[in-house]
């Protein structure tokens, strides 16, 4: 039997929400935007499940292993609702869209399954739950930016925050589910950006990173992504301005320049390869060639030559033989990345790899070769931190190191990690360290003054 107290709280918009998320930056930033609309129609904030009369999951499609683990965490909160059978359970984002009938139709424990374009229903929709109805919004939109909600911070770090900039992807590549999860293309108002980033430095944040499945193809009307980039560093030499995702088909002369024109837009270019193969990146639908992408890297180490360069490395997708596997561990080596994202191809339903490719490498096959490609990056960021080392930088301070309350932690320009005594330092500070050692994850330094 319900539980009359939750779901009259719900009903009357008077209830309390608890949000978990999983996924990239644009899902935490999703999620931001989600606790805004709830906030505004009259909902709480919940710490926890157990506070909350309405619990929602904000879910990643873009790998199996997300979405195993989504549907582990469902099992959890199937206890939880036996002991309190008014509770709400709402699974909303990427996975949403991608299964809504699943999720409607098996899993009894879900009242409320929501696309990345329906949050602003979100109140309406827990309200119908509420009621007794399942309630699902999970059509896609060409329009839908939410540009002018400012969302909910919930990182509590006060320091950094993420700024969608554009929403959904045009690129089609083979093994990727977003544009059918988040749909078309679309840039967002360049003065509502601009609105949002002085709010965030107005209220003491020091750093925003802009955000966008392909930044790099933002467009608003004669404002491009270079442009907008500028605009935004020009709001303050004390902000710290990043990016991502860059895409390396077009990534343009003119936003290096931009970025070696403001000394506050970061040295950090983040610029997925996938694959150091030209056969595989035209199996998967990448639009550039192995030579194309080095010629964009000699670009930016031309204008930048202090930049960091991290990347995405797919392992085993389909055909991919002994030689394509090579060809990647050869670019690693040339480009010399600081940092990457590593993962085994997983077929994802609906792309175009499912529907015309067989992924006929062996899973055996697909992991030793992400293990050769995850040691070689352990080997080359290591390299990378060691040149740091006898180097000076000036770091953003974010917040008390995880190992030792005597030490905090913050950032260079490069987007590494520094270790420093905490001394009086304060989360939103620039303190210039020397480094004096670190591992192949962390610099470690002290401070200059």
């Amino acid at each position: 039997m319900n539980d009359p107290k939750f779901r009259l709280a719900a009903r009357s918009g008077e209830g309390k929400f608890y949000l978990e998320t999983y996924g990239c930056q644009m899902n935490q930033n999703d999620s931001e935007v989600v606790a805004a609309v709830m906030q505004e129609s009259g909902f709480e904030y919940a710490a926890s499940p157990d506070e909350a009369d309405v619990v929602l999951i904000n879910t990643c499609a873009i790998r199996d292993n997300a979405e195993q683990r989504i549907w582990g965490r469902l099992a959890e909160f199937r206890g939880l609702k036996r002991r309190r059978p008014g509770l709400l359970v709402g699974i909303i984002g990427c996975m949403a869209e991608r299964l809504k009938d699943r999720l409607i139709e098996r899993e009894h424990i879900v009242d409320i399954v929501v696309g990345p374009d329906g949050y602003r229903s979100l109140p309406e929709l827990v309200r119908q739950a509420a009621s007794g109805t399942k309630a699902v919004n999970v059509l896609l939109s060409r329009e839908e930016t939410y540009a002018e909600i400012s969302p909910v911070r919930l990182d509590r770090n006060g320091v950094t925050a993420f700024v969608s900039i554009m929403r959904g992807c045009n690129n089609m590549c083979a093994y990727c589910v977003v544009p059918y999860t988040r749909g078309v293309e679309r840039s967002r108002d360049p003065e509502t950006i601009l609105a949002e980033v002085r709010d965030l430095f107005e209220r003491g944040y020091r750093e925003v990173t802009l955000l966008g499945q392909n930044v790099n193809s933002y467009r608003y009307g004669e404002v491009n992504f270079a442009q907008l980039l500028a605009r935004v560093a020009e709001v303050s030499p004390l902000l710290r301005v990043r990016f991502s995702t860059s895409h390396p088909k077009d990534l343009s002369d003119e936003l290096i320049d931009t970025i070696a024109e403001w000394p506050n837009i970061c040295r950090a270019i983040h610029l997925p390869a996938q694959s150091g193969s030209s056969r595989m990146l035209e199996l998967m639908n990448r639009k550039y060639t192995r030579e194309w992408y080095l010629d964009r890297i000699a670009a930016i180490r031309r204008r930048l030559p202090e930049c960091s360069i991290s990347t995405d490395l797919i392992a085993g997708f389909c055909t991919e033989t002994d030689e394509d596997h090579v060809s990647t561990l050869s670019l690693m080596r040339e480009v010399g990345y600081e940092f990457a994202y590593m993962f085994k191809y997983s077929e994802r339903p609906g792309t175009k790899a499912q529907r015309t490719m067989a992924d006929d490498v062996a899973e055996e096959v697909k992991t030793a070769r992400l293990t050769e490609i995850i040691n070689l990056q352990n080997e080359l960021s290591l390299a990378s931190n060691r040149r740091d080392v006898g180097r000076h930088f000036e770091v953003l301070i974010e917040g008390t190191s995880k190992r030792s309350t005597d030490e905090v932690y913050g950032r260079t320009s490069q987007n590494k990690v520094v270790v420093l005594p905490k001394m009086n330092y304060l989360p939103g500070d620039y303190v210039h360290v020397l480094i004096t050692d670190c591992s192949s994850a962390t610099l470690i330094g002290t401070p200059l003054c």
